[in-house]
């Protein structure tokens, strides 16, 4: 990004600007931009509005699906479809889940090494610190909004007996749930880990004891044999009665054990930790690395190219997307009453983090207008509320971000598929503020050492969401169990999670553009001395490819802000 030395709170020569001086500075600002938007209203031709519409084709597109799918649904739900018929009518929509999933895997794994090999060991380190940071900090925030929301609002005021059960929860250890997050770090097949994921399964064992019973009522298994003869003198005849005296009783019962196995999906975090090792391990190897980097670097650009393509597709399967979820809904009364609050207080904690926390973070670090920036990732948040995932997203992602918006490659290549695994901060919103839901409807007391367990486990929990679609419920069950909520109860507000999924989606989506944008800024140091080793002639061809598109799309960039 260009420097912010033109910023509203300081003056030409560098000086800050007084709390008089920045609110005069602003009054003009706003006063010179609706100056240019009457000009500019005033001089607009045919000519500038078919630029517009060229320029803005995908968003405006991609908006217009969304209002037909939505009018759609509503106007074939008197009609009352059958599942099949359902099924048949979000065919389209199926398709470009599909297509998005199939290039997520190649995505993740070239963008990350290419984008691990472009940059040098300390400056990879330095970004991935600033990462985690930003990460863990929205995903705090996230956690401290969702149970600031739940406790003022108080959605579970009242009993639980008049909302309506749906669907079955499998209840997972707490133990087991993060021990799988740490074995999926590590998987021991890579060909396995595109298309499974490691998950405990349980099975159950036989387990026979045999306890001893003794008349003088010692514990089972305690009673000690009578001292031998030969020690004391006891007569023969003492022994027998004892061992007359003495009962054994053998006891079966079944027990539950964990044994290795497996769900279907990708595992993106094993994935992603190899492609970084290996990455890394590239551009150490510098020449001798340079096949490698050549073929990822290429694999990136194909990947994108397909992107394109796919991307003129992607207004249609959102249109049947949203239309046929919609369609899907047996009894849209359930958004009403006690469910509804509850579903207004996660909107308005979703819209708080993603409207309020994250704009400011951007503004304050890059001193820029963040509404421009969430303007430029319009189609990529239509398309997360319409794939209700963030890994399908990503491909949209990305283009959004390198080809609308100018961010470096070598960042988007690093925050992008690392930030789409582990940064959730909708999920992790969502399952503190859903945690103590239930805790209300039940009318449990939570203290102030229950609610700092849900605010850790929520935040750990959605570290392992994964990106998959509904996995907040899945991981729900260990912010339940760590402070003792009936887990069944998750049933009581899936008749309204599809829609707040798709919520949260976006909202992750966002959290990690903007974090990519954060990181560019706060990285331009590094950036600058990674360019200026560029100019040598003997770094190869990656290296020089991903300036040249970053110059590209720089002054695309520039263009654009130009023109605004």
């Amino acid at each position: 990004m260009s420097s912010h030395g033109n910023s509203l709170f300081l003056r030409e020569s560098g000086q800050r600007l007084g709390r008089v001086g920045w609110l005069q500075r602003l009054q003009e600002s706003l006063q010179q931009r609706a100056l240019r938007t009457r000009l500019r209203l005033q001089t607009m031709t045919r000519e500038h509005v078919l630029r517009f519409l060229r320029r803005n084709a995908f968003i405006l597109l991609t908006v217009s699906a969304v209002v037909i799918g939505v009018s759609l649904a509503f106007a074939l739900r008197p009609y009352q479809l059958t599942y099949r018929q359902i099924k048949y009518f979000s065919f389209p929509g199926e398709l470009l889940m599909r297509m998005l999933q199939m290039l997520v895997l190649p995505l993740i794994v070239s963008s990350l090494v290419t984008g691990m090999a472009s940059l040098d060991n300390k400056a990879t380190g330095r970004m991935g610190m600033r990462a985690a940071v930003y990460y863990m900090v929205t995903t705090v925030i996230a956690v401290f909004i969702g149970i600031l929301m739940v406790t003022i609002i108080h959605p579970g005021k009242g009993s639980k007996e008049g909302l309506h059960r749906e669907g079955r929860i499998e209840t997972i250890p707490t133990a087991d749930a993060f021990m799988d997050l740490v074995r999926n770090m590590f998987p021991p097949n890579l060909v396995e880990a595109c298309f499974k994921q490691f998950k405990t399964q349980y099975s159950t064992r036989l387990v026979t004891r045999t306890i001893v019973r003794t008349e003088n009522g010692s514990e089972p298994g305690t009673s000690m044999p009578p001292p031998s003869s030969m020690d004391n003198g006891t007569s023969l005849l003492e022994n027998v009665t004892w061992a007359l005296g003495t009962l054994q009783e053998v006891l079966s019962f079944e027990e539950t054990v964990p044994v290795p196995g497996s769900a279907n999906g990708i595992n993106a975090l094993g994935l992603v930790v190899f492609s970084v090792a290996f990455g890394l391990v590239i551009g150490g190897m510098k020449h001798k690395g340079r096949v490698l980097r050549d073929f990822f670097d290429s694999l990136n650009e194909a990947i994108m190219r397909m992107v394109g393509i796919i991307i003129w597709y992607a207004p249609v399967g959102i249109l049947f997307l949203i239309a046929g979820k919609i369609l899907e809904m047996e009894d849209m009364a359930v958004l009403g009453g006690q469910l509804g609050m509850y579903t207004l207080t996660v909107i308005v904690g979703l819209f708080l983090h993603a409207g309020g926390v994250l704009p400011l973070i951007y503004f304050l670090i890059t001193h820029r207008n963040p509404f421009p920036f969430i303007g430029g990732m319009l189609q990529a948040l239509i398309t997360a509320m319409g794939t209700s995932s963030s890994s399908a997203t990503l491909p949209i992602t990305f283009r959004c971000l390198e080809e609308g918006l100018g961010v470096d490659r070598r960042i988007t290549r690093f925050v992008l598929p690392v930030g789409a695994t582990v940064n959730m901060d909708g999920t992790a919103l969502y399952e503190a503020l859903a945690a103590i839901f239930i805790a209300q409807v039940n009318n449990y007391e939570l203290n102030l050492g229950q609610i700092t367990t849900i605010s850790i486990t929520a935040t750990a929990a959605s570290v392992g969401a994964a990106g998959i679609p509904q996995a907040g419920l899945v991981t729900m069950v260990i912010v339940l169990t760590s402070v003792g909520l009936p887990t069944e109860d998750i049933t009581l507000i899936i008749a309204v999670d599809w829609f707040l999924d798709r919520l949260r989606t976006m909202t992750n989506v966002l959290g990690d553009s903007i974090g990519a944008a954060v990181i560019e800024h706060l990285s331009q140091r590094e950036l600058e001395l990674q360019e200026a080793e560029l100019t040598l002639p003997s770094l190869g061809k990656p290296y020089k490819s991903l300036m040249a598109q970053e110059k590209g799309a720089s002054r695309g960039r520039g263009g654009n802000e130009s023109a605004m």
